[in-house]
Order: structure tokens, then sequence, then C-alpha cells
């Protein structure tokens, strides 16, 4: 029996209570005009708009406020006098990692999880946003007909995912879909930007020039609240946050908050899941007519690459736990980049789109996904 890693299984508890649910006020979101929409299309055999039946509103517009002017440093130290806030961010806190025109920034889910979406300004308008019931963090360009704006959280879920809106044409946006689903801009698309899920440390350690955004009231949000950000609360069912990556767990059977990593090309879809990734060790596939490799990475989570280098298609082992080997080289697992041999030096390209989710809010969006050596129960 392959030993069970199950990536984050814990972590769609708290989402559940915390981040989607945790403004909620005892009110239901009042129902709002809305505007017309254009003419159906459809996304991911979806067709639009989406009716708003099909939604469901627990909340009441902004009941989770986004940030809407983040501020940044080198960490978290000095931050509290009173002593409210650790002395610095855990290296094993969790993080939405992005790098942009040479530089990086990393957003804690400690503080995604109680305001979702991340409103920024990093070579260009960028969106950050988080749905803790998925899991899933998908970093955006936020312009909408080719115009900045600001996202705010909608108070709806559709399949259980955070819909967004933006504040220039009161459009409903899917968080995962990343394609705007009721409204004017019915049917368009942002663009997904790419992004990492890791620890604090690890991404700290590869980038030593990062910086972190702060929490509020440091970051400013569209509307104020006063929020525990030092850690999870245990009350919500955790007793640290290591839970959200690397968690060991025992199941035998994939469960819907399972992480995986999903993987498309030429219309295949596969998702390789945490469990089965660290008992193989390393994976290697092809999704459509892609070869890919998956591994996990020191900090507990999936990577996913294309493994194909200056023309060749390369075939991968465990070096270490930190390195692959292929092609006489060893490759960094958080990078992808080849550090010594005849590769030195190269990187390769990412074969994810978004980072790790649970496994139910992928298949809620990728129905047709075949999941890797699944044993599988996404209930």
């Amino acid at each position: 029996m392959r030993r069970r890693g199950l990536f984050g299984v814990a972590a769609g508890l708290l989402g559940s209570l915390a981040g989607c649910v945790a403004g909620y006020d005892g009110t239901r979101g009042e129902e709002e005009a809305e505007p017309p929409d254009p003419s159906p299309g459809t996304v991911r055999n979806v067709e639009l708009p989406v009716p708003s039946s099909e939604m469901r509103q627990p909340l009441a517009k902004d009941s989770i406020p986004a940030i809407v002017d983040p501020v940044f440093a080198d960490d978290w130290r000095g931050l509290d006098p009173d002593g409210d806030l650790e002395p610095s961010l855990p290296d094993d806190a969790a993080v939405i990692g992005v790098e942009r025109d040479g530089g990086s920034r990393a957003y804690p889910l400690r503080v995604l999880d109680w305001h979702e979406i991340v409103n920024d300004t990093f070579a260009g308008p960028l969106a950050v946003t988080y749905c803790p019931l998925c899991g899933s963090g998908v970093v955006v360009e936020r312009a909408v007909a080719g115009d900045p704006t600001v996202f705010g959280v909608s108070g709806r879920l559709w399949r259980d995912d955070l819909v967004m809106y933006d504040r220039a044409t009161g459009s409903l946006w899917s968080q995962i879909l990343a394609t705007a689903i009721r409204g004017p801009r019915t049917g368009d698309r942002l663009a997904v930007v790419p992004s990492t899920l890791t620890t604090w440390g690890e991404w700290r350690a590869e980038r030593p020039g990062t910086a972190v955004l702060l929490p509020p009231p440091r970051s400013d949000t569209v509307r104020g609240r006063d929020r525990t950000y030092d850690y999870f609360d245990p009350k919500y069912g955790y007793g640290d946050e290591t839970q959200l990556i690397g968690w060991d767990g025992t199941e035998d059977r994939l469960a819907g908050r399972t992480m995986v990593v999903g993987v498309s090309a030429d219309g295949a879809v596969t998702a390789y899941p945490f469990p089965v990734v660290e008992g193989d060790g390393v994976v290697e596939d092809r999704v459509g007519g892609r070869p890919v490799v998956v591994a996990t990475a020191p900090d507990g989570t999936l990577v996913a690459y294309d493994r194909r280098a200056e023309g060749r298609t390369l075939s991968f082992a465990a070096a270490d736990g930190e390195s692959l080997r292929a092609g006489g080289s060893r490759w960094k697992r958080t990078t992808g980049e080849a550090v010594d041999g005849p590769f030195e030096g190269t990187r390769l390209e990412r074969a994810n789109e978004r980072p790790p989710m649970f496994l139910k809010g992928w298949l809620a969006f990728y129905p047709e996904t075949e999941v890797y050596g699944a044993d599988l129960d996404a209930s």
C-alpha cells in the first residue's frame, strides 16, 4: 500500500468555516438587480450566463472584505508591539508565490483565508485569489475590457467555488475558471498568471529578496474587520498550519479534499493526487501530446513540469528529496532548474497553469479529468 500524504485533507474543514463563510453575519445577502447579460456562450461545456439559481449566496456582498491597498515588507518582524502577532511569519506558513519581471512576492494563506482577494499592482494590475472551500489559488491580471479594475467577494458560490465581482461592470466571475459567468462581460476571460503554492521558508530560501504581504490593518481592505492572522484558530479543527502542506493522513481512498495538481493539453486532462505521487516517488506521464513529470517538493506540495528540454524528451528519476535527475543533470524540484551537468541553467516549463487544489474543486470544473492511479471517492 502506498504511504498516504493527503496534502491538505483537513484544510477543507477550515475553509468551510473560515474564508467563504467567516464573514456571515446571520443574514443572507440581498438579491441585487443584475445588469443584462450578452448573448450566451459556453466555457468548459457550461452554457453562459450561469443562472442565479445555480449559485448559492450564503453571505452578503463584501462580507469577506477583499484587500484593496496591499503593503509589503521583507518579513512580519516588528509588526505588532502588543504581541498579538508572531514576531515573524513562520517558515512553515503556506503562501502563494508570484514572480514577475524579476521580482517576487508571497501572499500568506493565513491572510488570504480571511480576505480571499488581494488587489495588487505588481508589474501591472494583479489579483491574487484564494477559495478555502476548493483550496484553489488563482492569480490573474485584474483588467476587464482592457482597463484595470478592483475585484471583490460577491458572497456567492458556484460549484462551491468563490464568485468574484468587478467594480467596473458588476459582472460575476468564476475564480477557478477566471471567466465572467454573469453580467455585461459574460464569457470574458482573465489572463491567468503563473503562481506557486509553497511555504514561506522554501519561497524565501529560493528568492532571498522576496517581499511578503502584510496583514491588515497595514494592508487596507474594502471595509475594516478585525482578524487574527498569527495562526489558524484551533476551534476550526487545526492544531498547526502544516496540515495545509504535507499533512500525513491514513485514508485508503482519495477524498474530495485530497490535494491534486491538474494538467491539461490537447483536450486531455489529468489530475495527479499527492498520495499517489508521493507513493510512486516520481511520475512520468503524457497528457495529450505533452510529456510530463510530476513529483513532490521539499515543502510537501506537488510540482508538474514538461519534461522536454533543448529539443529532447528526458526521463526523470529521484535524485534526492531536493532534486530530480535526468539527462546527466540534477534538477531542482521546487523550480525545475538544472543545477549541474549538461543542462545546467536550463529551466523546465511548468505543466500546470494553476497551483495544486482540492480534488473536489478540480473535478467540479474539469469533470472529464482522468485521476492518475486513483481509488476515487471525491465526495
